[in-house]
């Protein structure tokens, strides 16, 4: 078997005996004001100023296989959450979204905890924690996929690669759009991003959202609202000082989707489960970014910043039950269902301060970025709860139907049970608390040949408070790590690099074990190798860049139950002993040609499985070695096309998307298999007057019948059927 690890270590080797250490290194580069690895796939270039962690770096340069979505993509694919956003990429796949309440993916296969949002960062501050509701794209520039894992200059992570949100800031000029679209299943949506300045040195920026929305989930609506609102100030020729407020309300009903049981397949995916009476959930997120650059010189600048984050979810849902409990197991007809009552709060608050610079010694070229970091999260969590006991062999006509909330999934009647009175399931609050100091030094060691070497030492803390116990008991732990990384990139000419990289990463667990210790972190080693191209150095009417890349990522510390005597003895608790690996191929590519034929593929293979036998975290089933990560595709495709051109004059762009998802597990410890599927879109939009764009959108072509994710064979999400949209945007 190819052994990843050999051929990384070979390949950094080999890369860096591969020149004589000789030769010249390459002269000053400009100054950091437009960040050429941030240049999204539609080929666009942000000017941003630097951001935090990524110093000024070609993408040719740089020994990972970043993806970046650009706006003018994440229209063409009218992503309008973070969801539909992550389907461009391969190597990202969708993770149980919690009811529709948050955003839930793997990168290269790996998540992070099943039972919380996934993280990723927004201009480099950790934003996924927390409870605000799925992320909306309104406000958003670009999304990058920074594949692999970070902690070594991030910190604390998501264990296969970070996703971090670029956020419209001001760009001092006056222009704007408003955009209202209106489509199936009574969705009306509007969008506006206006821009302005006061004075030279004063720019204001003010991006937000509306929507109100039906469902093909009979009964689910909901109501979602956003302000982005950003200033910018320049001090001076070299200084400048951004503040961002983020303001987000969602009333989202909770929806856990369909039940599969085998002989009778899946409920239908226009039934509803849960109780439209419960009401909505509702989210809210209050946030502020504060940031400050200076520029000494065209060498060195530094980057300081504060951020705090409020977030909130409250709210009822009645959700399906599960195994023994479960009625369409039996009659493939009725479903049975239980209640709770959440209300969940955090705070989060990060600061930052980073150097970033080069210098020479001798005839090497040094890009030096040194920073520290502190954060701190808190997250309360209250859970309340109604369930009925098991089934235990009886009759469905045997059961309290009010016990156990039954209801058709073929002709769900609403409103036939008093809400119940649910008791005490979850009460507690979590502290995590953490600083980190970190150094990464890529070194020219000739014109063409790079060597990175970093790492980080991280010390944080966990406070865990049982607010269910008599009296309330804290538990209070703390852990260290450091986290390395190396690597090397060849540059053989003007358009073509080689790379590969080796990194470790972790991540803070929550909860405890059975005796109150904090679990040890999810370790992360990543090994890949890769090639770049740049093709608008080979070709004149061809712009465009590939990247292709194989991959091994190992994991250690998975939560798993733990089945020792004395843990069963005291309850159902974890324990950090589960393993598992990540091998795989990528391919990306953007490709815009002059005749106006624009194209974007991600293809990504995934082989992702566990290494070690253990009884599940959540369910105790024995997970065997060998079996694959829950919700993670061997094969995933996605690619979207589009053709530019005029008609009287006028811009005219007509384009498709498809997006194929191969066979997943969809329950961790079983055999419940998510069926592939491929789905096609349209689009086309024209330029009726100067600024006025009519657009039109069709979604799921062919009324595919998929699901997108699931947590379990009870709770699986249905994709939506043939869907269309149109929209009329005024820019100036």
């Amino acid at each position: 078997m190819f052994d990843f690890r050999f051929a990384a270590t070979v390949s950094i080797v080999a890369l860096a005996c591969s020149y004589p250490a000789d030769l010249a290194a390459q002269g000053d580069s400009a100054d950091a004001v437009v960040d050429a690895n941030a240049a999204p796939a539609d080929g666009t270039i942000l000017v941003t100023g630097r951001r935090a962690y990524r110093g000024d770096f070609d993408p040719l340069e740089t020994p990972a296989a970043d993806q970046v979505i650009g706006e003018e993509l994440l229209r063409d694919a009218n992503a309008l959450d973070l969801s539909q956003a992550l389907d461009l990429s391969a190597s990202v796949a969708r993770q149980n979204n919690f009811g529709g309440l948050w955003n839930a993916f793997s990168v290269r296969g790996f998540q992070g905890d099943i039972n919380l949002p996934s993280g990723f960062l927004v201009n480099g501050f950790n934003a996924g924690r927390g409870f605000g509701g799925p992320r909306d794209m309104s406000g958003i520039e670009a999304v990058e996929v920074l594949k692999g894992p970070r902690s070594a200059l991030y910190g604390r992570g998501e264990p296969g690669g970070t996703v971090n949100l670029i956020t419209k800031r001001p760009q001092f000029d006056t222009s704007g759009y408003v955009q209202f679209q209106g489509g199936s299943f009574d969705f009306y949506r509007g969008d506006i991003d206006l821009q302005t300045t006061v004075g030279d040195t004063v720019g204001i920026r003010i991006a937000g959202f509306y929507e109100d929305a039906g469902s093909f989930r009979q009964t689910v609506e909901t109501e979602r609202f956003g302000i982005y609102p950003s200033i910018t100030a320049r001090l001076d020729e070299g200084t400048s000082v951004t503040y961002e407020l983020e303001y987000t309300e969602q009333h989202i009903p909770f929806d856990r989707g369909v039940v599969f049981a085998p002989g009778f397949g899946f409920s239908p995916r226009r039934t509803y489960t849960g109780e439209p009476g419960d009401g909505p959930i509702e989210t809210k997120v209050l946030g502020h970014q504060f940031e400050l650059q200076h520029q000494f010189s065209s060498d060195w600048s530094i980057l300081a910043g504060v951020g705090f984050r409020e977030t909130s979810l409250t709210g009822n849902a009645t959700e399906n039950n599960f195994g023994g409990r479960q009625t369409y197991f039996i009659d493939g007809q009725t479903i049975s269902r239980f209640f709770r009552f959440r209300d969940f709060e955090s705070d989060y608050f990060v600061a930052r301060a980073e150097l970033a610079g080069q210098f020479d010694t001798g005839a090497l070229r040094h890009k030096l970025i040194i920073g520290a970091d502190y954060d701190r999260f808190d997250n309360d969590q209250l859970i309340l709860r109604f369930r009925s006991g098991s089934i235990g062999g009886r009759d469905i006509a045997d059961l309290d139907p009010a016990e156990f909330l039954l209801i058709d999934a073929y002709d769900p009647i609403y409103g036939q049970y008093p809400t119940p009175q649910p008791g005490p399931n979850t009460d507690r609050n979590e502290v995590l608390e953490g600083i980190g100091i970190y150094l990464q030094d890529q070194i020219e060691i000739t014109d063409r040949l790079q060597i990175r070497i970093g790492g980080r030492y991280d010390d944080f803390e966990q406070e865990l408070t049982n607010l269910r116990a008599t009296p309330a008991s804290t538990t209070l732990t703390n852990d260290d790590r450091f986290s390395p990384q190396v690597d090397a990139v060849y540059q053989v000419d003007d358009g073509f690099s080689l790379y590969a990289s080796y990194g470790e990463g972790f991540r803070q667990q929550t909860g405890s074990d059975f005796q109150g210790n904090q679990f040890a972190p999810n370790i992360t080693e990543s090994f890949e190798i890769g090639m770049k191209a740049n093709l608008g150095a080979y070709f004149d009417n061809l712009q465009g860049f590939v990247t292709i890349t194989a991959f091994e990522v190992e994991q250690s510390n998975i939560l798993v139950n733990d089945d020792r005597p004395e843990a069963t003895a005291a309850g159902f608790f974890s324990i950090d002993a589960g393993e598992a690996r990540s091998r795989g191929i990528e391919f990306d590519a953007s490709l815009a040609f002059a005749s106006g034929f624009n194209a974007f593929l991600s293809y990504a293979y995934t082989d992702a499985e566990f290494t070690t036998s253990n009884p599940d975290a959540d369910f105790g089933a024995l997970i065997e070695a060998g079996d694959p990560l829950i919700n993670s595709p061997d094969h995933q495709l996605s690619l979207l096309v589009s053709q530019d051109f005029s008609v009287a004059d006028r811009p005219v762009s007509i384009g498709g998307r498809m997006l194929h998802v191969g066979e997943r597990l969809g329950f961790t410890g079983f055999d419940f298999v998510l069926p592939a599927y491929t789905i096609f879109g349209l689009f086309g939009e024209v330029e009726i007057a100067e600024g006025f764009v009519i657009r039109g959108d069709i979604e799921n072509l062919f009324d595919e019948t998929y699901y997108t994710n699931s947590y379990a064979d009870v709770w699986v999400q249905p994709g939506a059927p043939t869907t269309a949209r149109i929209s009329a945007r005024f820019a100036f």
